[in-house]
Formats: structure tokens, C-alpha cells, sequence
């Protein structure tokens, strides 16, 4: 395991950048880039007033995914407002989740943060109409074929995706931050009536700082799709070196994953964070998730999963089992997704059904 890579030196202790030779910056850049935190790079280094001892060379690369970084982030604020404005009448609150959230927050991860799609919560009672809103203003599904639309609107926690026919941006619609069928069950109703407005009009909103960490982590641990696991998880360092500033933060963080059944991937956040930024973790906060360790067989070998697949997907950053660990992971996810004879289903009808009909 390659735990001492450059992209985690520089976000881990930035101050090191000042001793990195020519050839270290090219290597650093080339991970940040296949990690996609190249911009997220760029802006921890301009806030800590570091970019002057980044030599011309590097520089320029850094200032160049900044610029495509701010303007990703005025798109997503464009785009935010025709999603209000298509859902005007529908009646429910708008509840941003992930990187759009991150966005119209202004909160630290949204810094040089770039993503493909804006997601969003809403009541499950409220899809169909949330649905006909926004395909009355330009959004189609992505997915035509009767098995995926069953698949999502039966046994998962969001519409199939759907994508606007003419600026072909992405939405994502959420009722919940889990499938239907996982084991655990965070209440959607708790996420939505703890969530907190960031406009006047009180129709905008984010989940609950506390809440915002735990779906980040949820997401992360759960999902299986490692591309952009670095960047999702300087997401949660700076989430919680962000809210980690407030005592109340830390005191209500593992009480609160208790209630909503997310102690496991808290404990995983906490863990591979603190391991691999350095992220200032609370020691209570640590102590309160080691219930939900898992035992210490099985816990050394999630490190030795995680601490692959959290790295950049790049020579520089892997070994002979980081292919291996990430292709584990995401047949964890699978399993953590469904029930073991639904699973044995899905898979079978995605290998040899679906191929068939394309």
C-alpha cells in the first residue's frame, strides 16, 4: 500500500510542496489529475499562500483547472435556478445534496470541486410529480430499458437519471441516501426535517452540517465507485475540519449516526481520513465509533482494501492488489446494495440479458 504519495504529502502537510523538485511536481500533478482534485489542490494551496513556491511550470497547470473549476461552479448555480424554477409548483422544498450543495453553500469542498450531475432530495411521495416538473421543462430519463427502470424505481433511492435535452446537464433525484433494498435504513424524513436553508426564500436547502458528513461518508463506503474517492474524501476532511470548529459539531456527530444506523461508515471516515490527510479528528468522536469497528481480522482487511482504492487510480499511487482491492470493494457495495438472491438476479439479468438486447 502506497500510503505516502505525493498528493497526500501536499494536502497532509502543504508547507512540504517548498522542498518538491521539478520532477515531483510533474508526478504530483499527474495524480491529482487522474484523482480529480487538481483544482481542489490549487485552492488549498491559495488559501494557505502557497501558489508562490509552486514553480511557473506546475503553476500554470493548476491555474488552468482552476479556471474550468469556477466556471463548472457558475454552471451549477445556473443550472440550480432552472431546477427551482421547474419545480416552482410541485410544493416541496429543494434540498441540494453532495457537490451542488457544496455550491450554493459556499462551503470549503466546493472549492475546485467538479462533479457531472446535480442530485437532490425529495419525499418519496413527491417523485411523480417532482419527475413531471422537470421533464416539463426539458429533462428526459437516461435509461430507456424496462429492466433499469424497474431497478431503479423499485429497489433504489432515486429515479433513473435524468439528463435535459438541450444543455445536457445532469440531475439526479433522490428520496433517500440508500437503496431501498440495503440493510441499513437512515430515515429520509429525519435528513429532510433537520435540513437548513441557505436563501431567503427558505425553498433552498442542504442537509444539516452532521447530516452532510454522514451521507458524504455513506456515499463513499457504500457506493463502490472509487474514480473520485480521493476527492470524496478531502470532501469529508474539509467538511470536518469545517464544522469540526464548533464543539456541538463533534458532541452530536456519533449520536446522530447511531439514529440514522451510519455508525459503520462514520467509523470508516473518521479512520481513513484522519490516516491519509491527517484530518483533526475529535478523540470522543473516535472513541464513540469504535463500536462499530468491525472486528480485527475483517478490519485489516478493509485497510488493506480502502487504503488502495482511496489513492489516485495511478501507476505512481498502486500496487499489484489495488486493481484487485478495488474490484472487491465494489462487489462489497453490491452486496451491501441487495439481499443475496435479488443480487444473484440483478447481476445475472446485467451480464447475459441486458448485453443481449443492446
Amino acid at each position: 500500500m502506497k500510503t505516502d504519495a505525493l498528493i497526500l504529502k501536499a494536502f497532509r502537510e502543504p508547507q512540504s510542496i517548498s522542498t518538491f523538485r521539478l520532477p515531483d511536481w510533474d508526478l504530483l500533478i499527474r495524480q491529482a489529475r487522474r484523482g480529480n482534485v487538481l483544482a481542489s489542490l490549487h485552492a488549498m494551496l491559495a488559501e494557505r499562500g502557497l501558489l508562490g513556491a509552486v514553480p511557473a511550470q506546475a503553476r500554470e497547470h493548476l491555474e488552468w483547472s482552476w479556471i474550468a473549476a469556477v466556471r463548472h461552479s457558475e454552471a451549477v448555480r445556473w443550472e440550480v435556478r432552472f431546477i427551482r424554477k421547474a419545480l416552482m409548483d410541485v410544493g416541496v422544498p429543494l434540498i441540494l445534496l453532495k457537490g451542488a450543495a457544496y455550491v450554493m453553500a459556499d462551503l470549503p469542498p466546493a472549492r475546485g470541486r467538479v462533479f457531472s450531475d446535480i442530485d437532490i432530495l425529495v419525499p418519496k411521495s413527491s417523485l411523480n410529480a417532482v419527475e413531471a416538473g422537470l421533464m416539463m421543462h426539458g429533462w428526459a430519463s437516461m435509461h430507456q430499458d424496462d429492466y433499469d427502470q424497474r431497478y431503479y424505481r423499485k429497489w433504489m433511492h432515486e429515479l433513473p437519471p435524468m439528463q435535459h435535452i438541450k444543455r445536457m446537464t445532469s440531475i439526479d433525484v433522490h428520496h433517500a441516501i440508500v437503496p431501498e433494498t440495503a440493510p441499513i435504513r437512515p430515515d429520509s424524513e429525519k435528513l429532510r426535517s433537520a435540513a437548513v436553508s441557505i436563501d431567503a426564500s427558505e425553498k433552498l436547502l442542504v442537509l444539516s452540517p452532521v447530516d452532510m458528513v454522514l451521507h458524504s461518508a455513506v456515499h463513499l463506503f457504500h457506493d463502490g465507485e472509487f474514480d473520485h474517492a480521493l476527492r470524496d474524501l478531502i470532501d469529508i476532511h474539509r467538511l470536518l475540519d469545517h464544522f469540526g470548529q464548533s464543539p456541538s459539531f463533534w458532541s452530536s456527530l456519533a449520536p446522530r449516526a447511531q439514529e440514522l444506523e451510519l455508525m459503520r461508515p462514520l467509523f470508516y471516515a473518521l479512520r481513513y481520513s484522519g490516516r491519509l490527510l491527517g484530518t483533526p479528528v475529535s478523540v470522543e468522536a473516535t472513541r464513540a465509533c469504535d463500536i462499530a469497528a468491525p472486528n480485527g481480522p475483517l478490519l485489516a482487511l478493509m485497510d488493506s482494501l480502502f487504503l488502495r482504492a482511496l489513492l489516485p487510480d495511478h501507476t505512481s499511487c498502486s500496487d499489484g492488489f489495488s486493481g484487485s482491492a478495488r474490484q472487491a470493494l465494489y462487489l462489497r457495495a453490491n452486496w451491501l446494495r441487495m439481499p443475496p438472491l435479488l443480487l444473484m438476479r440483478h447481476l445475472f439479468h446485467k451480464a447475459f440479458l441486458s448485453p443481449k438486447k443492446e
